[in-house]
């Protein structure tokens, strides 16, 4: 699938925001993220790696991020290869020395932050609710939302810095069309609908575009 059908996917999910929505929204790169920092989270291949990929043909440096390092290696290079502006980043979004890792980097590298692509998820059982063991509970609680939370929570200060900036969760539209396995997953990627509606009515944060 090409990056823009990829990205018309993405945006009949969910509505995103200017600037990063212009960004989506068109087939033709421009330079409208120039000077704009960007971390895309689950992001060496798939959604996130088409999203990384769009942010940096619109200008914005862009972090590419998994938990294997070797897929985060080979990723970096295809975009680079492209000529464009990316670095990558093995991070486990579910750990938290991870976390303060990825953000550590991107700071010393980048010089920080105005864009948060939370992409992480995982659907490790495939079946009824109540047939689903706690660990597989657990597991995909962990990835798909306090995982985006805490990010969210660790990034904010320092799109602050920057006077503000832009979160995306990626969510989907199984959360509203629930299919007979799989319970779990719907029901934490609606979750992630309800947080970043009550992270965006935050008053606390700076972030101009939570969506």
């Amino acid at each position: 699938m090409s990056t823009v059908n990829m990205l018309s996917r993405l945006a009949r999910i969910q509505t995103v925001s200017a600037p990063v929505a212009r960004s989506m929204s068109t087939s033709t790169p421009s330079k409208l993220l120039a000077g704009k920092v960007a971390i895309v989270t689950a992001s060496t291949e798939g959604i996130g790696y088409a999203i990384a990929e769009r942010l940096a043909q619109d200008g914005a440096k862009v972090v590419v991020s998994s938990r294997k390092e070797e897929k985060v290696r080979k990723a970096a290079e295809q975009l680079t290869s492209q000529g464009l502006d990316v670095i990558g980043a093995t991070c486990h979004v579910g750990k938290a020395e991870d976390r303060a890792n990825l953000i550590k980097l991107v700071i010393d590298k980048l010089g920080g932050i105005d864009i948060l692509v939370s992409n992480a998820g995982t659907n490790p059982v495939m079946m009824p609710v109540l047939d689903t063991p706690e660990h597989a509970w657990d597991k995909i609680f962990e990835t798909n939302v306090k995982s985006a939370f805490l990010l969210t929570k660790e990034v904010v200060p320092h799109l602050e810095k920057r006077g503000g900036g832009s979160i995306v969760y990626v969510s989907s539209i199984a959360g509203y069309q629930p299919m007979p396995v799989s319970h779990l997953y719907f029901y934490f990627k609606i979750s992630t609908v309800m947080l970043l509606n009550i992270v965006a009515t935050c008053k606390s944060t700076k972030a101009r575009n939570i969506v």
